[in-house]
């Protein structure tokens, strides 16, 4: 006998995954929340939808329900439909935006980050959990609804995902433009670090070695740097030839200083939102400035919660 599944409407497949995006982000923003010890919006979106959860809720539902009679055949198709769904997107994402909205690296068998042995374990889980206790009932109310309820109340909703999923699309290219802005002005100060260490230990009478020159600037390069340009005033009177030059280097220093000031200033509410609901983001292109911004976010939060 053929399964309801195969004659859902499209009005109703919408409306299951808008309410799968709904249980998932309740899920996850009441994980996330326990675990940080203050609340979070979870979610790449601003409204209360994660619809990672519900893709995927209907991909799980779309490849398992066929098998349902066999629960083994239910665990492996949703180990595998879902584990697929979550590695496109979260290398879809990173590619996009260069930034890691989930990362397993920690942990075991996990494979580039994206995906993990634990995780895959835990969809199979969830996959038997929605097809014999969480999808009965809730199938039942939407199948109950009039047909003309449901089409108007996925309209309404669809409108409502469109315009979020636009906004926060915008903030996170935005935060991308940030993050790479800032990554830039840094690679600058390295190269103005690495000359000014250079020109330091000549006014010392010492000879840098090149492991000190060609190292990359660890800590914030800004402080860094003012720490260097101090030393530099104090051997001024050393520095012969190469005065000028420091000179000349400490005007270049305020201006990358002003200009990496300028970059994260930037950010705007979508944009810290971003940070502060996925305290977990990371980044392998954008490290320290996703750092320096992730710290300034929740320093936002912390003095508005004050």
């Amino acid at each position: 006998m053929q399964h309801a599944i195969f004659n859902y409407g499209a009005a109703q497949w919408l409306l299951f995954f808008y309410i799968y995006c709904f249980f998932g982000w309740i899920f996850e923003s009441t994980y996330v929340s326990l675990k940080q010890r203050h609340p979070v919006n979870r979610g790449f979106l601003h409204g209360p939808f994660l619809p990672l959860y519900g893709s995927g809720a209907v991909l799980m539902l779309f490849v398992s329900i066929p098998v349902e009679k066999s629960p083994v055949l239910v665990y492996f198709a949703g180990c595998i439909a879902a584990t697929a769904l979550e590695y496109v997107t979260g290398v879809c994402m990173e590619a996009l935006f260069k930034v890691r909205y989930w990362d397993y690296s920690d942990k075991k068998f996990n494979y580039k980050g994206q995906i993990c042995l634990g995780s895959t374990l835990a969809w199979g889980c969830l996959t038997v959990l929605l097809v014999y206790v969480i999808h009965r009932p809730i199938e039942q109310f939407v199948l109950g609804l009039p047909y003309r309820l449901t089409l108007m109340a996925t309209y309404a909703v669809t409108v409502v995902m469109a315009i979020d999923t636009a906004l926060s699309f915008k903030a996170a290219m935005e935060l991308r433009d940030v993050l790479a802005s800032m990554t830039a002005v840094r690679q600058k100060l390295e190269v103005l670090q690495h000359r000014a260490d250079a020109i330091l230990a000549f006014a010392q009478g010492d000879r840098p070695s090149v492991p000190e020159i060609g190292s990359k600037v660890k800590g914030a390069a800004v402080e860094r740097l003012e720490a260097a340009f101090g030393k530099l005033e104090q051997y001024k009177e050393k520095l012969g030839k190469y005065r000028e030059e420091s000179e000349s280097m400490r005007l270049r220093f305020e201006v990358l200083k002003e200009r990496r000031a300028q970059a994260a200033n930037r950010l705007g509410y979508h944009n810290r939102s971003i940070l502060r609901n996925n305290p977990s983001v990371t980044s392998r292109h954008f490290r320290e400035a996703l750092g320096e911004l992730k710290e300034a976010a929740m320093r936002g939060r912390n003095q508005s919660e004050e």
